[in-house]
Parts: C-alpha cells; sequence; structure tokens
C-alpha cells in the first residue's frame, strides 16, 4: 500500500456509477464540461467477446465527437453527470491497479475538472480528478453509429460481466438519480429501444 500527499479521487460516467471503486472515502456528483457521452468503445472483454464485441461507453471531447457523429441525433442535448470518488490513500496503489485492469480495453487516465451547481451556480467541486477516456486513436474506439443498429448491438450482445442490455439500463437508472439536471438523451434512447424489444420478446 502507498500513499501520496494529493488525494486520489477518479470520475466514473459509466459503470463506476452503479458498481464503484473499492475503498471509496468520499463522493460528490458533478459534471464534465467539453465532453460528450456515447455508446462507442467495443467491450470484447467485458459486456462482449473478442468474437462478438459488446459497446460500453466513453468520453469525447465534444469538439471531436462533432467532427464525425453525423448519425447522433442528440449531438448537443446533454451534459456529462458521474461521481467523483475520493479514495482511501492507504489503498491508493491497490485501487490504481484495480482500475487500469479493469479499463484495460482501450481507456486512457487523464486529468480533469468536475463541476457542480451551488445555490444555482457553476463551479468547480473537484480539481484535477482521474478519468478514465476511450480516445478514438484506440483500437476498442467504434465511433457513432446509427442509433437502431448501436441498441440492436446492445440488446444482442453477453459478456463474462453479463448482458450488454443490463449495462446500459443500470447506467440509464443510475444517471437519472444523480441530480435533477442529469438526463442523457442518447442513453434514454438506447433504453427506450432495448426495453420495446423486451416487451415484444415476452408476448
Amino acid at each position: 500500500m502507498t500513499t501520496s500527499e494529493v488525494p486520489y479521487v477518479v470520475f466514473g460516467y459509466g459503470s463506476l456509477i452503479f458498481k464503484p471503486p473499492p475503498h471509496v472515502l468520499s463522493q460528490v456528483p458533478g459534471f464534465l464540461k467539453g465532453y460528450v457521452r456515447r455508446f462507442a468503445q467495443k467491450s470484447h472483454d467485458h459486456r462482449g467477446t473478442p468474437e462478438n464485441p459488446g459497446r460500453v461507453v466513453t468520453l469525447v471531447h465534444k469538439v471531436d465527437w462533432d467532427a464525425f457523429s453525423g448519425s447522433d441525433p442528440f449531438p448537443d442535448d446533454d451534459v456529462v453527470w458521474g461521481i467523483a470518488y475520493t479514495i482511501d490513500p492507504l489503498y491508493e496503489s491497490e485501487v490504481r491497479d484495480y482500475l487500469d485492469y479493469r479499463e484495460k480495453d482501450g481507456y486512457t487516465l487523464e486529468m480533469l475538472d468536475v463541476y457542480g451547481i451551488e445555490d444555482g451556480i457553476e463551479k468547480v467541486v473537484v480539481h484535477n480528478v482521474g478519468c478514465y477516456v476511450g480516445r478514438n486513436d484506440n483500437s476498442s474506439f467504434i465511433g457513432s453509429e446509427q442509433i437502431d443498429a448501436l441498441a440492436d448491438r446492445i440488446w444482442h450482445s453477453v459478456g463474462p460481466s453479463g448482458r450488454n442490455k443490463d449495462y446500459l439500463y443500470e447506467l440509464s437508472a443510475a444517471v437519472r438519480q444523480l441530480a435533477p439536471e442529469s438526463h442523457d438523451s442518447h442513453l434514454s434512447a438506447l433504453e427506450m429501444r432495448c426495453r420495446e424489444w423486451d416487451r415484444n420478446t415476452r408476448k
């Protein structure tokens, strides 16, 4: 175990929201500026297989996404809400190793500021937070897909961590609970399509 003077804080915007890292001392909801959250990353190891990769969310710089997201029906609708977790310094090294392994399929650690709304005013609530970002130059980045085709991939995919659609459902529910402002049109549209197929298969 190692410790550092600066607290280790990591921002969860995907599965870390509903499956937090271990040894969390405190957590605060917040949002990012200049990014979009999209199902734009292949999952070969959690919600799919190497032969049939599922899809999981990643962060993409908004200016980059705008350059190649012609099939995205919600280019400007959403703010990326998530949770900033402060890790017990006694377990910093252990948690770093755990997250590096968990996010190994194409993610890179970046340092970002997390914002919140206090008394109606936006302000930075945590500086220099670690965040795992799937950059568009990594081999697992799939980019923008037509929403129905993407939903179909999510609905059918299964991997070692379970059904891809359950990842979507848990993430959508968790994001809605973060704040009154934490609506995500991309997640909602995918969830609506997948749940409709669920209902149709039960008839």
